[in-house]
């Protein structure tokens, strides 16, 4: 594995800058999560690391060496893509043996024989090796596609939203998978992604983009509670952070045109009369949508709530967060 280093990085595309002088360092054996909605410059910035796209402007660095004009085999980078990308006439053993079987690489064939034993095993699939990739499941073809870039023990492994096509259960069996692949491995990951429970649960480190700019990079418990911005803040949590006029509960520090806060950072029983609009019993916790003088908010309450619509309670603001008119973070 290594340290991949991005500085002063810029692509553009005619009249759109799709990567806006990013400056990145992703530390050996880490797992960043670039966060981003559509258009956020994501994928262009993975496609920049891998080689398929060349910068206008800056220099990315793999280790200690300048890949800017490397191609993409001479990066020693594997690339895992939304789509599954599997030879479907071939079994999970071929494919997985492909990538190794290379002209570049020219692996003999007992080291072949080995690396594809040892990846099956880590990603659970053994008993499928001789099945065709038709045979398999949505999960168990997307782990075969991972499991084509892990045999090659690269420099960074680059992965596109490869769990976005499959449905929730898979996804949530997928994110431990990952997760446990990277402690197992002490492998270097750059994932990107617009769901930001992908990015919560996974990272050691989130980079969020906004149109093509850095706008924040740090853990995602840094990020989670000190957002630089109204756009970082509504990136990451579930439900969303409320958003309202900065008066509502009381004076805001100077400059503040609106109060954040986080479901959890309301406290009930005193404070401010709302009433209840609606009640979500989820199993493990209970949401409270209420109207405040007009203004909706979502709460969480004890998951053995007895609140019904229709009943007021009382709430008050506990560690708010404040945002200026053009939603810089203030006070």
């Amino acid at each position: 594995m290594a340290r991949v280093t991005l500085s002063g990085v810029t692509r553009r595309f005619g009249a759109i800058t799709a990567c806006d002088d990013v400056s990145l360092t992703i530390a050996d054996g880490a797992f960043v999560v670039l966060l981003g909605p559509t258009g956020a410059g994501k994928t262009t910035l993975l496609r920049l690391v891998a080689g398929l796209e060349r910068p206008d402007a800056g220099d990315i660095r793999i280790g200690e060496r300048s890949v800017v004009n490397d191609t993409p085999a001479q990066r020693d980078v594997a690339m895992v893509f939304q789509q599954y990308s599997l030879y479907p006439h071939m079994t999970v053993r071929e494919n997985l043996a492909f990538p190794l079987r290379s002209p570049v690489l020219r692996t003999p064939p007992e080291i072949v024989a080995r690396k594809v034993s040892e990846v099956a095993e880590v990603l659970r699939i053994a008993h499928k090796l001789d099945n065709k990739a038709t045979q398999l499941s949505g999960g168990e073809m997307q782990r075969v596609s991972i499991g084509r870039a892990l045999v090659r023990s690269p420099s960074i492994f680059l992965m596109d939203e490869p769990l976005s096509s499959l449905d929730a259960k898979l996804r949530a069996e997928l994110r431990i998978e990952l997760k446990r692949i990277h402690h197992d491995l002490g492998a270097t990951l750059l994932y990107v992604t617009h769901d930001q429970i992908e990015a919560m649960t996974m990272a050691s480190h989130v980079g969020v983009l906004d149109h093509g700019r850095l706008v924040q990079f740090g853990t995602p418990r840094e990020i989670y509670e000190n957002p630089v911005s109204l756009y970082v803040a509504q990136r990451l949590g579930t439900p969303r952070i409320n958003i309202l006029p900065a008066g509502l509960f009381g004076a805001g520090p100077r400059g503040a045109a609106s109060i954040g806060l986080r479901p959890e950072h309301i406290r009930q029983g005193e404070g401010h009369e709302t009433r209840v609009v609606r009640v979500e019993h989820l199993g493990d916790q209970t949401r409270l949508h209420l109207d405040f003088q007009g203004h909706p908010i979502v709460t969480l309450t004890d998951v053995h709530s007895t609140a019904v619509a229709g009943q007021t309670i009382r709430i008050t603001p506990h560690n708010p967060l404040y945002f200026d008119a053009a939603g810089a973070r203030v006070g």
